[in-house]
């Protein structure tokens, strides 16, 4: 019987619905994990744990928990979960603190997280896609209810060791050698539905349910897919967009009482990652030459609600 390696020491940088999850998942199996989030938080978890509130459990999860930023040095794991609105700043705080080979991994929406880490600290992060339904309704507990997996790439040293971390924790990850095809995939997802539950203040299902909200999805997706095409990006799966609506209306259905991450940053009155997700298929349109309507729309429409316009 092969002997387990010992766990590295992993700083959740952005302790929200994604980051306490995974980071409590992995705290759960035994690694040594930090979690680096706002106070309400921090008190919520060092009182009573992180109670993790899934479909197959709920547990009581004991972790670390810091407010400082400084908490993340000699993390040898760095799993990077804040609002993509925070890159910069988080980056160029993080960068002095890191270990050196220390992994950082993005587990954000959008597709140009890595891009955005790397220019404004030099920090060489590895992408990741993230499919997992998940809230915090108060502070210290994640309330989970649907998926809850990985997708990380290309196959390298590098993502073959965070794929096995997160399997150590019977999280599933895949590794992937069109992982830019791969983010675009989610962002199909995220562009057809977080606006849409946002503005209408609709869980999945009830967005799957009406035929109007799903022209909406329609057109929103194909729009997606023509930007990919033109940007020579091709997300594993779906070459047909009738096949790409059906993905759509199956997230949907899977995760049919989920609110989006969008609709929970508007209901809490934050910021939210539109301009990562509606907003970047219209800015790349343009670029591309490819009319957007719909999601230039929702991108407008969310920018308003939120008062950020």
């Amino acid at each position: 019987m092969t002997e387990l390696q010992p766990w590295p020491r992993i700083a959740v940088v952005g302790a929200g619905a994604v980051g306490g999850y995974f980071g409590g998942l992995l705290a759960r199996a035994g690694a040594p994990v930090i979690m680096i989030g706002r106070p309400p938080f921090v008190e919520a978890v060092k009182k009573n744990g992180l109670f993790l509130d899934t479909v197959p459990f709920q547990e009581s999860v004991p972790v670390e928990a810091s407010a400082e930023i400084t908490a993340v040095r000699g993390a040898e794991v760095a799993l990077f979960c804040v609002k993509t609105t925070d890159n910069v700043a988080t980056a160029q705080a993080i960068a002095p603190l890191l270990s050196n080979g220390a992994l950082v991994l993005s587990m954000q929406n959008g597709v140009d997280n890595v891009e955005q880490i790397r220019a404004a600290a030099g920090i060489d992060a590895l992408p990741s896609v993230v499919y997992v339904a998940a809230s915090v309704h108060e502070p210290g507990r994640v309330k989970h209810v649907g998926r809850g997996d990985l997708v990380v790439g290309p196959r390298n040293e590098k993502t073959e060791r965070v794929a096995a971390l997160f399997s150590r924790a019977n999280v599933p990850c895949k590794i992937s050698d069109n992982i830019e095809g791969e983010l675009w995939t989610k962002l199909v997802w995220n562009c057809a539905l977080n606006a849409i539950s946002a503005l209408g203040h609709a869980k999945y299902g009830k967005i799957a349910a009406s035929a109007d909200a799903w022209k909406v999805v329609e057109t929103a997706v194909y729009e997606v897919l023509a930007v990919a095409k033109a940007a020579n990006i091709q997300p594993p799966g779906l070459e047909d967009p009738k096949t790409a609506l059906a993905g759509a209306l199956k997230i949907a259905t899977q995760m049919a009482e989920a609110l989006s991450s969008t609709a929970q940053d508007m209901n809490r009155g934050k910021p939210t990652e539109i301009d990562s997700l509606n907003g970047y298929v219209s800015r790349r349109g343009a670029e591309l030459g490819v009319a957007t309507p719909v999601n230039h729309a929702l991108y407008a429409l969310v920018k308003l609600a939120e008062g950020r316009s």
